[in-house]
Formats: structure tokens, C-alpha cells, sequence
């Protein structure tokens, strides 16, 4: 059975799936707040990605950017109005642990399966098991056209005309390096295999935040197709942080399965997160929530959700 984890976050390690509050009731007691999920360096939060929503509560795997052995790789949090959330581990199997999570996503059409990006571009193709309890990874596979210097933060699949694309990130560094975004059709191959099509990409610098900035520390794509990046600076372990998330472009892909991906010169700012680092970003399905994740470093890691998702 597995251990309630909430008053010792820091054996959680990697990863973790978060039930929060969206604040969907009539009243919306809960939008907009932030939730600390946890308060030490290694309890951030490095990705997310939404799995199931019940009235005010929302449920999203969301994976953190530790890199020792031995420090759990995934677990379930639960939040509810209310009520302290609840942290539950999940156990990886049958892998040595990967190092450096920074992104994961639902692959589209499946009910327990998942693609995490680790930082140097190595796509693990993951599967809940033993009723959730844990995670076998099905495969491993190095991103395609992985440029010089490349630091992926950010990465998410969407299904559009019955076609799959997966858009991931550099995620770049100040005003001498912009990120550079990359698309590409995507499908699972029959041993599990990640396999990619042919990749367009993108240059992005982001209005805010300014200084050391990360232009891209993670990335979504609406349903109507606007791709959004929350980007993000970083002072050191202490801080201070800085964040954003913006509308940077659009993404389609046609009944060929062709990707098309435009990226604007000037993306539009559409809200500032001052005294956070936002490293996850993902759109509640069935709604125009965008659920937003941070590592905060030694101040841990909260989640709040913001009306941006069309």
C-alpha cells in the first residue's frame, strides 16, 4: 500500500501526480490560488500533465528534475478545497532511474500511457501499473535534431485531424540565446518506440520576464491551436523568481499529418507570475483552465490554474 507522503516531501524524489483544485463550482472559491505542494528543493515541480478532472478537483502526473539514485521518480498528490493535499508514491520499475525530468505528457488515445522529456533530450514512453502504484517505461528514444547546446525544458503531444505532433523546446538563456522550438508528427511504433517525422523549428524570445531568463521552460498547445510557453528566470536556489506564460505562435497539422508551426516575432504577454518559477503548463481538458506548476528551489513547489486555454 502506499505511503501518504505530505510531511516528508523530500523522499519523493522525481516525480509526482497532482490532484488540485480547479475551482470549476458555480462560486470558483478555489481559481487562481496558489497551492504549495512542497517546500524543499527537491519537491518542485519540473512538468505536468493533466489526467482527470471531478468537479472542483483536477488530477495531473507531474514529474520533478532530481537527479540521485534512489529518489522516487513519480507520485500522486492529492488537493482538494479544503482540505492539506495528500502525496503518494509511485514506484519506477524495470529502468535505471532517468536523470532530470523537466517535461511529461499524456500520449493522446491511451488511459495510462506517457511520454517524460529528460533535460539532454533522452523520451521515455512510460506506462502506470499494479493499479497506478507504478511505472514501467516502455521505451527510450533520443529526440530528433537535437541542436548544439540544447537544454530541453519543455514538451507536450497533441492530436489534431487524427493525427498525432509533439512540440518540445530548448529552452534558451538571456538575450544572447533564444529558445528554439521544435514540432514534428509523432507515433508510437509497435515495440513502444517514440518515433518522430519531420521536424520543423522556430526561434522564440519572450517579452517577459527580463535578465537571466529562460524563454521557454515549458509549452502547451490549445485546443484551437495556439501554442503557449510559460517562461521563467533564476537567481540561484534562494531566488528571486520571475515568470510568464504567452502566446507564442500557432501549431497545425493536417489530415496528412503534416506539422505546421509558426511562431510570432513579438509573442503576446498574456500574464506575469512574480516570486514564482513556472516549469509546468498544461491546458484542463474540457476547459479553458491552463493548470501551472513551479520549482521554486528551496522554497519547494505550488500549483495554481489561470483562465488562458481557448
Amino acid at each position: 500500500m502506499r505511503k501518504s507522503l505530505l510531511t516528508a516531501m523530500t523522499a519523493l524524489g522525481a516525480g509526482i501526480a497532482v490532484v488540485l483544485s480547479t475551482g470549476l463550482s458555480a462560486a470558483q472559491p478555489e481559481a487562481g490560488r496558489w497551492h504549495q505542494v512542497g517546500d524543499d528543493v527537491k519537491s518542485g515541480i519540473s512538468g505536468l500533465t493533466v489526467t482527470s478532472r471531478s468537479g472542483d478537483d483536477l488530477r495531473a502526473l507531474v514529474v520533478r528534475d532530481n537527479k540521485r539514485p534512489g529518489e522516487n521518480r513519480i507520485a500522486e498528490v492529492t488537493h482538494r478545497p479544503g482540505r492539506p493535499a495528500a502525496v503518494e508514491a509511485i514506484t519506477w520499475q524495470d529502468s535505471i532511474e532517468p536523470v532530470d525530468l523537466e517535461a511529461v505528457d499524456a500520449v493522446p488515445g491511451t488511459s495510462d500511457e506517457y511520454v517524460a522529456l529528460a533535460s539532454r533530450g533522452l523520451v521515455y514512453h512510460l506506462k502506470l501499473t499494479d493499479a497506478g502504484e507504478a511505472v514501467k517505461v516502455l521505451d527510450i528514444t533520443p529526440l530528433p535534431s537535437i541542436g548544439m547546446g540544447d537544454d530541453f525544458e519543455s514538451f507536450t503531444l497533441t492530436s489534431r485531424n487524427g493525427k498525432m505532433a509533439a512540440v518540445w523546446a530548448d529552452r534558451g538563456a538571456g538575450a544572447d540565446r533564444p529558445a528554439t522550438l521544435y514540432a514534428a508528427p509523432f507515433s508510437v511504433g509497435s515495440y513502444g518506440e517514440s518515433k518522430f517525422g519531420s521536424v520543423r523549428r522556430a526561434s522564440l524570445r519572450v517579452p517577459y520576464p527580463k535578465g537571466n531568463v529562460r524563454h521557454a521552460s515549458d509549452i502547451e498547445v490549445t485546443k484551437s491551436g495556439h501554442v503557449l510557453v510559460s517562461s521563467a528566470s533564476d537567481a540561484g536556489d534562494d531566488g528571486p523568481f520571475d515568470s510568464a506564460v504567452s502566446d507564442a505562435g500557432k501549431l497545425s497539422v493536417n489530415s496528412a499529418g503534416e506539422v505546421r508551426l509558426s511562431v510570432a516575432e513579438t509573442p503576446e504577454l498574456l500574464e506575469k507570475f512574480e516570486g514564482y518559477k513556472i516549469e509546468g503548463l498544461q491546458c484542463v481538458p474540457g476547459s479553458d483552465l491552463a493548470a501551472l506548476g513551479t520549482d521554486d528551489e528551496n522554497a519547494g513547489g505550488s500549483l495554481t490554474t489561470r483562465r488562458m486555454c481557448d
